[in-house]
């Protein structure tokens, strides 16, 4: 079968669908990119909050509508979405031809088999999450030069905004040499920049006993050879412990990049968001990260207007974000999510508050990103090419401090031909609110 795959939502699900689609394509389907040439469409979902739910409908009705010229195509959907809301798929969508829940991803092959087969109906398969593969052989979905290495299925943190327990389980870590394995195969297949992700990497090894594996991990990676950079996605402030810092430190493969998501910086509020330790521990960490790593870069994200927070609690998340001034920061209004303890919670707050406190915080960001984006004219940085913007016509890279699909760019004309996937010394010219402008110098070797 000709098989289309629409991933949204996170790498993490990126990477659980490029785990799927190896399965398919040894199976002896094929994957297409038009949709409309599809005789499958699987729509691999994201359900965390709101606004994604609301992606996740509008790509499942886009896959239903092909119907209509194909009457023969059969959508299948699965993913976080399908996990938390499996009946009401089933029940208000019956285009679909079958709710497959994350413990059932790798049943896919079978569940293709299946619902091509005649009068076989719509098709349930939910399997226990435990079920859900942690590693396994995969293709690469990014740029060849780049990939998404998962760590870790799950989580424990239990903060009371957050549905991912609820979709995905307890925190579950891959092995530890499963892990370097997968890796030491990315970079043989070219991957040059390496980013490990997880709900919460810096959890790695707290379900077998062993806080803190993520530093053990770390030195295995920085070992392989072929690869460059490796770069860590979330870190929560009450796990930056100084072996944690010293592992970034002495692996020079690490790049001084973290993000590093606090979620607000009032102690009452990260109380009832059971968020552990609060604004003390939260100052302490970033001071003990910028005083051992000088250039990093430092990415948050924070969460306005959640049950119960004042006006003074928010101008106190406004003074913080001004004080502290992160390199990279996203701020998003609290959704309420079905089943979490926030939902419930008295003193909602309305959308448009919400929505203006999140706002604000934003535009505070822009001004501090754009004061620390000027700074770096002048100065010249390593950088990694990501190709060609087709609008401008010019190359997009990246410098230690963007991660990608994610930060901003520096744009560099075409006047002499960069290689995808290979490194440069840019020297930057110019500077906007997120991104730079600048002129690759000089190629640099491959890392050993």
């Amino acid at each position: 079968m000709k098989i289309a795959i629409v991933s949204l939502g996170c790498p993490k699900n990126q990477v659980d669908a490029d785990v799927f689609c190896h399965a398919l394509l040894k199976a002896g389907h094929e994957t297409v990119s038009d949709a409309a040439q599809a005789d499958v469409i699987i729509v691999n979902t994201c359900g965390f909050i709101q606004s994604a739910k609301e992606e996740a409908i509008e790509n499942i009705l886009l896959a239903c509508s092909y119907k209509q010229q194909n009457p023969d195509l059969k959508v299948i959907v699965t993913g976080c979405l399908a996990e938390r809301y499996k009946q009401q798929i089933v029940q208000e969508i019956p285009e679909v031809d079958a709710v497959v829940g994350i413990g059932s991803n790798a049943a896919l092959p079978a569940i293709v088999e299946r619902v091509c087969a005649s009068g076989a109906g719509q098709v349930e398969s939910y399997g226990p999450k435990s079920d859900m593969p942690l590693g396994g052989a995969r293709v690469i979905s990014t740029p060849r030069h780049y990939a998404y290495l998962k760590i870790a299925e799950g989580c424990n943190n239990r903060c009371h905004y957050c549905a991912i327990p609820l979709i995905r389980g307890p925190l579950r870590s891959r092995p530890l040499e499963d892990c370097l394995a997968e890796a030491r195969w990315l970079a043989g297949e070219g991957v040059r920049e390496l980013i490990v992700v997880a709900q919460d990497p810096t959890a790695y090894g707290e379900d077998w006993g062993k806080p803190g594996a993520v530093c053990e991990l770390l030195d295995g990676l920085n070992a392989i050879e072929g690869l460059r950079w490796i770069r860590v996605l979330y870190a929560y402030p009450e796990r930056i412990t100084d072996d944690f810092i010293a592992a970034m430190v002495r692996n020079k493969k690490v790049l001084p990049y973290l993000d590093l998501p606090i979620q607000h910086c009032d102690d009452a509020v990260l109380r009832a968001m059971n968020r552990r330790g609060g604004r003390r521990e939260i100052e302490d960490a970033i001071a003990r990260l910028r005083a051992a790593i000088p250039d990093l870069t430092l990415r948050t994200t924070l969460i306005a207007g959640f049950p119960g927070e004042t006006e003074e609690q928010y101008a106190e998340l406004c003074d913080f974000v001004k004080t502290v001034r992160f390199d990279r920061l996203g701020c998003f209004a609290y959704s309420a999510e079905e089943n979490t303890v926030a939902a419930r919670m008295e003193g909602q707050i309305d959308e448009e508050t919400k929505q203006r406190r999140a706002d604000h915080i934003m535009e505070l960001q822009a001004e501090i990103s754009a004061e620390k984006q000027a700074a770096k004219v002048g100065q010249t940085l390593e950088c990694i090419c990501d190709g060609v913007d087709e609008e401008s016509g010019m190359y997009l890279l990246r410098g230690k401090g963007d991660c990608p699909e994610i930060d901003g760019c520096i744009l560099a004309p075409a006047d002499t031909p960069l290689e995808t996937g290979a490194f440069y010394r840019v020297t930057i010219t110019d500077s906007d609110t997120y991104d730079l402008y600048g002129y690759a110098e000089e190629k640099l070797e491959d890392a050993q």
